[in-house]
């Protein structure tokens, strides 16, 4: 199932790989660019160039799909016909590619219905791939050997556990999560593929980020890689995300666990977003 799929993505994953080192290897230059949610963040030449390879070859084998790219047009009344939608981060983690920290990714997933059922999460300066599709289960690739199938840890206990949270974007809030937890380990990385293949990987257990801004293509190609490990990833408030929306933001924050713990680490934030003002997000339809 989805075997030309997955093949393809594959690959444009690591085509596009090569022009993002090539503008890695040399200066680059950021600029300010106005997101869908109002916010100005960075982009640069290397993001636009990963796009349009990806879009491209999409566009080329899968024409009658849907294609939504961070770095594209947004097609609404397209997109919102299509059953079947590729939604892609050309570089997850710009401000890592900016720094040259090597925590960046490129994302590829695709949506059939609204619901994630294939990812790709390919990390560039590590040489590490991440994989998965629905009901097959989710593999990793190191320098191109043979997979590895991935299984996220079944630890539920909280000093026990790893959190994963943000190099880049760091929150005043997560100070109280580890405090109200009582996690004895913390890890910062950057890109949220790079942190989502950590807890399929048994290196981290949860990873919790509270800002609002995150959009579809930060989620829809790491969801399905955790899902198919044993994880789960959802808002804040334990809600699922679907990817045939309008609105391309998650409101909500993210909370990613290896699935054993995922129901408590949600009862157990309530408390704290109450404390830290953050509320659960209506949107204008509710």
């Amino acid at each position: 199932m989805l075997e030309k799929e997955l093949e393809t993505a594959v690959g444009l994953a690591r085509y596009a790989s090569e022009s993002i080192l090539d503008h890695y290897s040399r200066e680059i230059v950021a600029e300010q660019k106005l997101g869908v949610d109002a916010h100005y963040e960075p982009v640069t030449v290397a993001d636009r160039a990963a796009s349009r390879i990806i879009v491209e070859g999409l566009s080329a084998e899968f024409p009658d799909d849907g294609i939504l790219s961070e770095e594209e047009a947004d097609d609404l009344d397209v997109r919102l016909k299509k059953q079947r939608v590729w939604i892609i981060d050309p570089i997850d983690g710009t401000a890592g590619f900016v720094k040259k920290d090597g925590d960046f990714a490129v994302q590829i997933g695709l949506a059939i219905d609204g619901e994630a059922v294939l990812g790709v999460v390919f990390l560039p300066f590590h040489n590490v791939l991440y994989r998965a599709v629905q009901g097959e289960g989710a593999f990793a690739e190191y320098f191109e050997k043979e997979p590895k199938e991935l299984k996220a840890s079944m630890t539920s206990d909280f000093e026990n556990m790893t959190l994963a949270f943000s190099r880049n974007h760091p929150s005043k809030g997560i100070q109280a999560i580890i405090a109200g937890f009582n996690f004895q380990n913390a890890v910062q990385r950057g890109s949220i593929g790079l942190k989502v293949g950590l807890i399929a990987e048994r290196q981290a257990d949860a990873y919790i980020h509270l800002s609002p801004r995150t959009k579809l293509w930060d989620t829809c190609a790491p969801q399905i890689i955790l899902e198919e490990a044993g994880g789960v990833l959802t808002d804040l408030f334990g809600e699922k995300y679907r990817y045939d929306r309008e609105d391309l933001q998650n409101h909500g924050g993210i909370v990613a666990t290896n699935g054993a713990a995922h129901e408590e680490v949600v009862a157990r934030l309530r408390p704290i977003l109450t404390e830290l003002g953050r509320l659960k997000y209506k949107s204008r339809s509710s």
